[in-house]
This record gives C-alpha cells, structure tokens and sequence, in this order.
C-alpha cells in the first residue's frame, strides 16, 4: 500500500481529525471552555459531578458562550484534582492518596521522561508532538519503554510552562500533542491543567492501554480527539499473566464502548501481535468489526520484539514468524476493515 491510499484510508476513519487539521473545526477542548458552568472549589465531588453532568449536556447540545474562568474544562481540572486524594483514575483503583504516596502506577507528582516532535507514529499524525510520562499502572514482561514505565523518573514542569512548550511545538508545525508514557491516565489530572494553559488549535491523541476507571473515562469525554488505543489481550488469562491486569477484556471493551458515544471522539486503535498469541487477534479484530465498526482505523502492528523481562517466558521470546503475520493480515481482510494498516 503506498502512502495516498493509507492517508485516504484514514481521512476516512478520521474525518474530524482532518477538518481541525484543514482549520475547519476547533478541537474539542476548545469547546469545553466556552461552556461556563458554576462552581466552587470547597464543593464536593458528588456536587461537582452533579455540575459536571449538566456542563455535559450542554455540551452536547452544543450550547457555546464566551470562554469564562470558570468552564467544563476547568471543572474538569478540579473533579480530577479531588479524585488524587483516594485515587481511582485507573481501573486498579488503589484509593492511595496520591498527594502524599505514590500510587500502585509508581506516580505520585506527575514526572514528565521527555518530549519531542515524534516521526514514528501513524502517518496522519506525523509530526506528533509527543509528551512521555513515567510510570504506568500495567507491568508488561516485554514492555520497550521498561526505562519509564517502570520507574519514577523526569522532570516536574509546571502546567503553565508545558503549555507554552505545547504552543510553541503547533508553530513549529505539530500536527496533533499526544499524551503517552508509561501512561497517561495517572496523569490527567495534570494533563487537563495543562490544557487550560494552551490556546493553539492542536488537537489532543489519548495514547492509552485504555485501563481507565469510568470516572476517567468521564473527564475524559469531551476533550480527547483521538484516542490511539492499545488492544493488546484477548483472553484474560494472557493479560495477568504478562500485563498483570485483572478483568482486562471487559474493563477494556467497556472503555472503547464508552470512547465511542465520546464527544466528537474518533479512534486509532492499535493492536500489537504477540508470539504464540493469533487466536487473541481473531478475538479481538472480531469485537472491533462488530461494536465499532469496519470503518475504525486499526493498526495491526509486527514490531513485537522481546525485551525487558521477556527471556523468562519461552513462549514469547521471540520475535513473530511469517506464518503469524500471514495469518494476521487474513484476519483483518476476513473480517473487512476497510481502513486498516497491515504492513
């Protein structure tokens, strides 16, 4: 497949995504500021929440007003501020009160491990502006990024100045800021300030293993444009053993139902191929055609390598054969996903 037919692909499985690109359409964070909601700070959540609901609604109803101080996404800073004290952002919900211990994902203070324009990505999104967080709520045998996602490392820089470095990367011809690690999800509560600080129409990727509580998942509605979701397991006995997740097919699929009815949200879900592990494409390629659709831009992805703690399982290390590529590039024409990338 050559380049124009992969970018018609995902103009069409994207097509909001390409109209902020054109300046045709503002990105979706820009709309929650120009919802002006009521509220206090010494409120409680259920009350914020009550306020959060309604700032939805209008939200849907597309019920715009000048940008005040107080808006749905500062709302939405706050709800998520107040959610670090018991922590339940992610689906292991630890209830660890983050302001003064590091949760069960090795955040505490958000960390960021680096930033830069990214050329690897998918092409609609190349230049990516891409933000790497440490630390990470899944613990991946094989995970690349061990480095960060294992660890507490980077630097603490304030909102306010990552917001300027986000500007600045849009001027330099940022097609889109992605928010990865790690993960990103311990995180939004930062991430969502940051955005406050941020007046350039560049739209927000979510990248994501998509692990997130409903509580996230509820902030996150309305202010995320692309959510480049990993669907990686199709059997949950794969995902505890080398993810060390529990329930993560019904937490997983329950997120992406719940992305789909998203404001404006459109997807980019990739799914990476593991030794040893096709029948858990067929699974997962077949809940993809069936509930999101055969027009979902999905990136089935060979790039599987072992590393980190890989050598102690045989089963998976070692890198895919010809067969299972094989095998997965018929899955995805079987199952008629007009808009995949299979390389």
């Amino acid at each position: 497949m050559d380049l124009n037919e992969d970018m018609e692909k995902a103009r069409n499985a994207l097509p909001k995504y390409f109209k902020i690109l054109r300046g045709n359409e503002m990105p979706n964070f820009h709309h929650l500021r120009r919802i002006s909601v009521d509220y206090e700070e010494h409120m409680s959540l259920d009350e914020l929440w009550k306020i959060h609901t309604y700032g939805m609604q209008l939200l849907r109803e597309e019920k715009f007003d000048e940008i005040e101080k107080k808006n749905l996404l500062t709302l939405k800073a706050l709800i998520a501020k107040k959610l670090l004290r018991k922590c339940n952002l992610c689906e292991f919900k630890c209830h660890l009160n983050r302001y003064e211990v590091m949760g069960y994902c090795r955040v505490k203070n958000t960390k960021v491990a680096s930033y830069f324009m990214h050329y690897g990505e998918e092409p609609e999104l190349v230049p990516s502006f891409t933000i790497f967080f440490s630390g990470c709520n899944f613990r991946c045998v094989f995970c690349q990024n061990w480095d960060i996602s294992q660890s507490s490392m980077g630097v603490r820089i304030s909102p306010s100045k990552m917001g300027r470095i986000i500007e600045k990367a849009f001027e330099r011809g940022a097609k889109n800021v992605n928010f990865v690690g790690g993960e990103p999800t311990p995180n939004l509560p930062y991430i969502i300030e940051v955005l406050t600080h941020v007046d350039s129409p560049i739209p927000v990727v979510w990248n994501s293993n998509m692990y997130m509580s409903e509580e996230a998942m509820n902030l996150l509605d309305g202010f995320v444009d692309i959510y480049l979701g990993d669907f990686k397991w199709g059997k949950d006995e794969s995902a505890r053993k080398y993810s060390k997740a529990l329930n993560y097919w019904s937490v997983v699929t329950r997120n992406f139902r719940m992305a789909s009815k998203h404001y404006r949200a459109e997807f980019l879900i990739r799914h990476l191929v593991i030794p040893g592990h096709i029948e858990e494409t067929e699974r997962i390629v077949a809940w993809i055609a069936e509930n999101l659709g055969k027009d979902v831009r999905l990136n089935i992805m060979f790039q599987y390598r072992p590393e980190y703690k890989a050598y102690g399982y045989e089963e998976i290390n070692r890198p895919l054969n010809y067969r299972e590529m094989q095998k997965a590039k018929e899955i995805v024409r079987e199952h008629g996903l007009r808009n995949a990338i299979v390389v």
